[in-house]
């Protein structure tokens, strides 16, 4: 099961962040903390696998991959392959996000923060997998901001009390 998922800029602000599993909010951001720290102190020559016991977790595995200024971070437990978690950072980060916004930066992430979300729980939903072709993603995801357009565009005065209440 997945227990996190979590992007950070180079700095250790999280853009997003997360969970699966519940941890209380003082633990979370703990928990983002650490993995920041053991981030930031990694070469870029090494795995992008790492022990859990580096961050203080229990029963659980850390993938990250390092986007441009973001890292993107899955905490998951042993029922997981390692592999099949990075391939998931990777359709993630570089596979729909790049079709989103096109060279996706920090800004995307901050100002899309809704759309971020819609795309992560089309992918990943309860802690396990849903989907992972970007084109169905990519479809559902452009399918919710249509009926939210509809919704938006929808007026709830009908017209003959508009016309009532200019009077």
């Amino acid at each position: 099961m997945i227990k996190a998922v979590m992007v950070m800029n180079t700095q250790g602000k999280p853009r997003l962040a997360k969970f699966f599993d519940y941890l209380p909010v003082e633990k979370q951001q703990e928990l983002i903390r650490r993995v920041f720290g053991v981030l930031c102190s990694r070469p870029e020559n090494v795995s992008n696998f790492i022990e859990a016991e580096l961050v203080r977790l229990q029963d659980s595995r850390l993938v990250y991959n390092h986007f441009a200024t973001l890292y993107f971070v899955v905490v998951f437990d042993s029922s997981e392959n390692e592999l099949a978690m990075l391939d998931l950072i990777q359709l993630l980060g570089q596979q729909t996000l790049e079709r989103c916004f096109k060279n996706v930066c920090e800004l995307d992430i901050v100002f899309n923060y809704s759309k971020i979300h819609t795309i992560l729980d089309e992918i990943i939903l309860g802690g396990q997998v849903l989907e992972t072709r970007s084109t169905e993603i990519m479809r559902a995801v452009e399918e919710i901001s249509k009926l939210e357009a509809a919704t938006n565009a929808i007026s709830f005065i009908p017209k003959s009390a508009s016309s009532w209440l200019s009077r």
